[in-house]
């Protein structure tokens, strides 16, 4: 995905200058709508100016600031529930003075506050309690503001022209801020209060408060986004019971999914975080569960995040690839359309609701700009009948795939190579449209930019997976003449990309093949993504992995997008140089299939290690490259997004790979092969684990020669399990 953005050669990024004091947040969403608080709970115009709610791709609320009489209260503690529905703060006053005599002393109120996000609303509940001896009198204050930006102008794009505000409108419980925007949207920012400040103003709700010795008194109000006609002049403020609804909705969830149980409390808070993180990043659409990319600057639908997410959950909770398959089908394109890199049957890159992309200020309302998407949706669809033996569903995408694999002869393969290349042809699209994707990110080994057509080394695997999944499908919907061809050109793919990609002088696979067709001899984590596919030799997959795990690849955390020999290198870049979660979940995976188990342990341990580090135990989108220093902890990405869905979804795949875990439905099995558990996991308790109507609980122990038992504590209906050594 595109990062900063300053326009450099047309295109998108986010710049990554920050000034921050604390650079944590704390954010919450829910559907379609979700919000970034400082540590306060409050929404100030600092560092990077991310900070605010927002629905639809727009902020609806820019500033939101508490006041104990002119000052802000102290802060004493700020964290998300582990559930991640409820923000809470605590916080107290400072000396309060008064003709020159301190009337409240420092520490006697207590001020509670609690968020939740619900149905486009904002909920926040404030209590105040007084610890003193004596009564107190003393005001407090809300102040508010509504920019009504566009995400891409907080990303930092410069708009010639903008739509109008309207006056602010003071209604018997509240207020209404809001704005007319260009695209002809109505866009509303209502704000209730319960009960009523004692003077409301358009910037400001004042209460004067009053409490004895002992006394406590609670305050709520509900901020409301609202589009066109959809107003709601009647809404309260009902924090318990949103609060309650969250709660059911969550333990439902919860219901449907198997409980994952270590024997290592670190790593069960790095798999919990990353549970609750995948729960709020899922966003129900018309077509099933999607999960989001990432908060702040990707919270929609992106193709490709979409389906590595579902990737990596598949073993756990395959209904996340259901949703995604669905909806990526329905999204298909289906004629060419040039501003939107769109071709009949490629797969979508991301869908945008804001007012800039609904006048086309930016191409992203459905930009189909990413040439991996296609080869990986037919990878899921295959992946997704393995797991669920779902024929009737992947029966009714078939066509989608027959779509896609048409897409990938005849429009991906742009010079009839054999390869699958890309080039943009939006003005305003993405230069590079791998997942690197900035401006920078391909190159050659003397640091020159790789011009296009560009062949990605990963995406040639995930056509050759591609085209060995849509096979096995073909074979089972009855056409065996289709399926033999799609393996006889999966073969022959496999051959040419060995012969074209594969480096001695690098031991490794090049990055890219230019529009000369001159490998970009770069050591990059893109050749761990061919293990991943399956499309590369025992021998050369050896040699990848021993490259991605030396001292100039594996920082320490994990494995660096770039090596530090290589001529862009630099810890603090984008994708040259940083370590992504998601990335070494992938490479991690590739190594299991080779059965490079040690390898697949480094990375876990790595990971697991920056997650303890980490606020909330929460891997971002990603973080920088710099070599690990004892005692020390990663070094942070200033802008990256987190919760990142496919940075939530690593520890999945991480722990499936370690445990050669795969499932398939159609045969009623739950494989284990060479299964490996790192020292610091001595067990592993799965419960629940649906296969079809059956379900079975599993405990796996590591003996101290490393072997590593399977025990089957509970099975219903008919399932083996199958431990291969």
């Amino acid at each position: 995905m595109a990062k900063e953005v300053i326009r450099i050669r047309d295109e998108f990024y986010i710049r990554s200058s920050s000034h921050r004091i604390d650079v944590r947040t704390r954010v919450l969403k829910q559907a379609d709508t979700f919000a970034v608080f400082d540590r306060f709970g409050d929404i100030e115009p600092f560092g990077t100016g991310e900070l605010g709610v927002y629905y639809q791709d727009t902020r609806f609320l820019c500033r939101l600031t508490l006041k104990l009489g002119k000052d802000r209260p102290l802060l004493l503690s700020s964290t998300i529930r582990e559930d991640n529905a409820v923000l809470a703060v605590d916080a107290t006053n400072a000396d309060v003075w008064r003709n020159g005599e301190i009337v409240i002393p420092q520490g006697t109120l207590h001020v509670f506050r609690s968020k939740i996000l619900w149905e486009k609303t904002c909920h926040e509940r404030l209590r105040i309690h007084n610890y003193g001896r004596a009564a107190v009198e003393f005001s407090f204050s809300v102040e508010f503001d509504a920019d009504f930006a566009d995400i891409f102008e907080v990303r930092g794009v410069r708009r010639e022209r903008r739509g109008q505000r309207n006056p602010t409108e003071l209604v018997p419980d509240g207020l209404v801020l809001a704005y007319d925007g260009l695209d002809d949207r109505i866009r509303r920012t209502r704000i209730v209060f319960d009960p009523p400040p004692t003077r409301l103003s358009e910037s400001a709700a004042t209460y004067q408060i009053r409490l004895g010795p002992g006394e406590a008194a609670s305050y709520r109000w509900a901020i409301v986004c609202e589009v066109d006609a959809d107003s709601r002049a009647q809404v309260k403020p009902c924090y318990e019971k949103v609060v309650q609804e969250a709660a059911s909705a969550l333990e439902s969830a919860h219901a449907r999914q198997p409980r994952i149980f270590a024997s290592n409390e670190q790593f069960n808070d790095w798999l919990n975080r990353s549970i609750a993180d995948l729960h709020m990043m899922r966003t129900e659409t018309s077509y099933g569960p999607y999960p989001y990319a990432g908060v702040p600057w990707f919270s929609t639908e992106f193709g490709r995040d979409g389906i590595i997410t579902a990737l990596q959950c598949m073993s756990f909770d395959p209904s996340l690839a259901r949703g995604v398959l669905a909806y990526l089908a329905a999204t298909q394109a289906d004629t060419e359309n040039p501003a939107q890199d769109a071709q009949p049957g490629k797969v979508l890159h991301e869908t945008r609701a804001g007012e800039m992309a609904a006048l086309g200020e930016v191409p992203f309302k459905r930009y189909y700009g990413s040439i991996d998407a296609t080869p990986l949706f037919i990878m899921l669809s295959g992946a997704y009948y393995t797991r669920t033996g779902d024929r009737a569903f992947v029966e009714s995408i078939w066509p989608n795939v027959e779509r896609a694999l048409t897409w990938i002869d005849h429009y991906g393969d742009i010079d009839g190579d054999g390869f699958v290349e890309y080039a943009r042809r939006s003005k305003l699209g993405l230069i590079h449209q791998g997942w690197k994707d900035s401006h920078d990110a391909i190159f050659h080994a003397d640091g020159t930019s790789a011009e296009g057509p560009i062949a990605l080394c990963e995406v040639q695997g995930y056509v050759y997976a591609a085209k060995l999944a849509a096979a096995k499908l073909a074979k089972l919907f009855g056409d065996d003449a289709r399926a033999r061809d799609l393996s006889k050109q999966a073969k022959t793919l496999s051959r040419r990309f060995e012969e074209s990609f594969w480096s001695d002088e690098l031991s490794t696979y090049a990055l890219a093949l230019d529009g000369r067709k001159q490998p970009c001899k770069v050591r990059t984590s893109n050749a761990g993504h061919c293990l991943f596919a399956g499309i590369a030799t025992q021998e050369h997959a050896r040699r990848v992995a021993a490259t991605l795990t030396d001292e100039a690849s594996f920082s320490g955390w994990g494995i660096r997008t770039v090596a530090t020999s290589e001529a862009r290198y630099n810890p603090m870049s984008y994708h040259n140089g940083s370590v992504w979660p998601h990335d070494n979940s992938l490479i991690a995976a590739g190594f299991a299939r080779y059965d490079l188990s040690e390898s697949t342990a480094t990375v876990l341990a790595g990971l697991l290690d920056a997650s303890l580090f980490l606020d909330l135990h929460r891997l971002p989108e990603l973080f920088c490259g710099f070599p690990r220093r004892p005692g020390e902890a990663p070094t942070l990405y200033p802008v990256a997004c987190a919760p990142q869905s496919w940075a939530s979804g690593a520890v999945f795949l991480l722990l499936e790979a370690c445990l050669g875990l795969s499932v398939s439905a159609p045969e009623l099995r739950v494989t284990f092969s060479k299964p490996i558990l790192p020292r610091f996991l001595q067990q592993v308790t799965i419960r629940g684990l649906k296969v079809g109507d059956a379900r079975v609980d599993l405990l796996l122990t590591r003996h101290d020669e490393g072997d590593v038992s399977v025990n089957v504590l509970r099975r219903e209906g008919a399932l083996d399990v199958v431990i291969l050594k």
